[in-house]
């Protein structure tokens, strides 16, 4: 085996269109046929064409990943909102509780503080899409009613509120807590 000079391995390097003088090269490349040249700019333009169908794909999926990101942003701040009216929502029970509990010797000047404060809180609430279901006299709807019991009464109507039922912009929060009537007369129950 020979050595290498180091002379020769930088030859080796050289590409052999590269070693050819430049005035060489320039009249190699128009000394092709017509065909030859024909060819190359078909070949460039399907290059062209497939790089401008994939800068449309690109182009899609990034509007795409758009979309799903503000939904994404959406959907939890959807959840963050219904997790702070959860949140809120023992509150009102509260405040409905203390007002209904109110006897007739109450300092009326308080009493009239905590309903305005009651309104107020109702009205934060309201403006972030809270309603009350309706449930009373209504017949039972599994989809915002949760049925604890069953009473005399009409069958298939509530005929009691226990706890009140919630939604927020359409969606329930909170069913209401009902009980049914069983079909029976509330006044034959009685005896």
């Amino acid at each position: 085996m020979t050595e290498r000079q180091p002379f020769d391995r930088a030859a080796d390097d050289v590409a052999p269109e590269d070693a050819a003088p430049p005035e060489a090269r320039d009249e190699t490349a128009t000394d092709g046929a017509p065909e030859d040249d024909a060819a190359t700019i078909e070949g460039l333009r399907a290059e062209l064409e497939e790089a401008r169908r994939q800068h449309l794909r690109a182009a899609a999926d990034y509007q795409n990943l758009q979309r799903r990101s503000q939904q994404e942003r959406a959907e939890y701040t959807r959840h963050a909102q219904v997790a702070l009216v959860l949140n809120f929502l023992p509150v009102l029970d509260d405040l409905n509780r203390a007002l209904d509990a109110v006897d007739s010797a109450a300092d009326e000047g308080f009493v009239e503080g905590v309903r305005l404060v009651r309104q107020k809180f109702w009205g934060v609430l309201e403006s972030m899409g809270v309603r009350e279901v309706e449930a009373l006299g209504k017949s039972f709807d599994p989809q915002v009613h949760e049925a604890v019991s069953y009473a005399p009464g009409p069958e298939g109507q509530v005929v009691q509120l226990v706890h009140a039922g919630f939604t927020m912009n359409d969606r329930v929060v909170r069913p209401a807590m009902v009980l049914v009537g069983n079909g029976e007369d509330a006044a034959g129950a009685s005896n």
